[in-house]
């Protein structure tokens, strides 16, 4: 072990607080850059100069102002391909959004939603197989969603909280979109009709939502409902996974405030 004398130290602190940078004082001096940097920490310190505890408000908790059409979206989001989970080697959990490749469009939305809700926090993207982890980490994703809970989402009951569900009636599209752009598309369908006697390909759009959980489909239909989209349930064999909406006027509505992913 290298000690260095009280001189050089000095020298040291004297070179950072004129503004030089720790690499830079640790190759003037031949000292560790580990070691620069910690004079400077116990500098600063002693100096009351050191930078309080990271520590970022929290709209249920502390009152902080919140991006309810933010929110909104990213609740959607969080109910349709999100979970949230902290590492044993974490102090601070995170919330997951997966997105595929395919939809840079619906990372780019996701990622400025989480910024948006969470401001002060740390966003990140990380890249998998075929697909991205939008990430937020903070240490009041519980109280920004207490739908968070042990096991799958369809088999534990999902309900929004009042202040929830206030947010989801003043901005019901982003809630809708948010589903959509999860667990949804928008695809074109076809059938055939007998046209002057000859049968003829007919093509429209359509949008389907598909989610196990049965308290998720009914929000989702609930909003559906409140917005005057007309929808139908089609069934998965017995199970009736997937939300429809083919009338036309009902598409036209979703392409106005939806739209496809992309």
């Amino acid at each position: 072990m290298i000690f260095h004398g009280t001189e050089v130290r000095q020298k040291a602190l004297t070179l950072l607080r004129g503004g030089a940078k720790n690499a830079e004082v640790a190759r003037r001096l031949n000292v560790p850059s580990g070691t620069i940097a910690y004079w400077r920490h116990m500098d600063r310190a002693k100096r009351g100069e050191c930078p309080g505890k990271h520590d970022p408000k929290c709209p249920q908790c502390d009152g902080r102002d919140l991006d309810m059409v933010a929110y909104s979206y990213l609740l959607g989001l969080y109910l349709g391909d999100g979970h949230i989970i902290q590492y044993s080697g974490h102090r601070v959990p995170s919330l997951m959004i997966a997105c595929t490749q395919s939809w840079p469009g619906l990372m780019d939305a996701c990622e400025r939603a989480m910024r948006a809700v969470f401001p002060d926090n740390s966003v990140c993207r990380v890249r998998r197989t075929g697909c991205s982890n939008v990430k937020v980490y903070s240490n009041h994703l519980w109280c920004m969603f207490p739908q968070h809970g042990a096991g799958k989402k369809h088999e534990r009951r999902i309900a929004l909280e009042p202040w929830q569900q206030e947010i989801v009636d003043a901005h019901p599209w982003e809630f809708i979109r948010g589903l959509i752009h999860s667990d949804g598309c928008r695809i074109t369908n076809w059938t055939t009709r007998i046209i002057g006697g000859e049968r003829k390909r007919y093509e429209y759009p359509r949008y389907f939502f598909s989610n196990k959980s049965d308290d998720i489909r009914k929000l989702f239909t609930d909003t559906l409902d409140m917005v005057g989209v007309e929808w139908t349930t089609l069934a998965r064999g017995s199970d009736p996974f997937n939300i429809s909406v083919a009338r036309k006027a009902s598409v036209a509505l979703m392409d106005t405030h939806v739209g496809p992913k992309y």
